[in-house]
């Protein structure tokens, strides 16, 4: 594993957000959901791609916080444009596990 300096690692914008939306990505080569996230006033809503259908139901996403990096550039995936990756625990079975705070914080706030 190769290490970074503190500086690098403050270059990764990493934020809290709370999903607005959340369908199936009906386009994707794997499946997926497009999710709009609210990252507050600053940084707003941002789309996001996310490989997440094993574990989550669209349904039970809306209102779910999650912790995302906000500044990696815009990716197009098929006809969809992700603006944010949002971060999860890669299992055995490649499944996603989210991570969220473990307490509701405001969107927008940033990781340390």
């Amino acid at each position: 594993m190769e290490t970074i300096t503190w500086n690098d690692f403050e270059k990764v914008h990493i934020h809290v957000g709370t999903v607005l939306s959340a369908k199936v990505f009906e386009k994707a080569r794997n499946p997926a959901y497009q999710l709009e996230v609210d990252f507050g006033p600053v940084i707003g809503v941002r789309k996001s791609s996310a490989q997440i259908t094993v574990l989550y139901q669209p349904d039970e996403l809306v209102g779910k916080q999650v912790v995302a990096v906000v500044n990696f550039p815009v990716k197009q995936i098929a006809n969809f444009f992700s603006e944010c990756l949002v971060l999860g625990v890669v299992g055995d079975g490649k499944e996603i596990v989210l991570l969220q705070p473990d307490r509701p914080v405001k969107n927008g706030h940033r990781i340390a």
